[in-house]
């Protein structure tokens, strides 16, 4: 899937992902590719993303938006 991950200062993560692992409102997530259009509230917590090249990167956040679109397009919009 095609992820990309930013902050209000910076661009975390932009790339080819295999997974993207979240804790949202209601819960934790895990995104895969294809997955379904979903938007949701993220919560306080670490987003994990495994890359195509199954390399991990982590980032911690307070809070943010996830949205799943058509395409197999997948955006986080976070607070540090």
């Amino acid at each position: 899937m095609k992820l990309s991950v930013y902050s209000l200062k910076n661009v975390l993560f932009q790339g080819e992902a295999v997974s993207l692992n979240c804790k949202t409102v209601t819960g934790e997530i895990t995104v895969l590719d294809n997955h379904e259009t979903y938007i949701t509230v993220l919560s306080t917590g670490i987003i994990k993303i495994i890359d195509k090249d199954n390399k991990e990167h982590a980032f911690p956040v307070k809070s943010g938006f996830l949205e799943v679109k058509d395409g197999n397009e997948v955006r986080c919009i976070v607070e540090q």
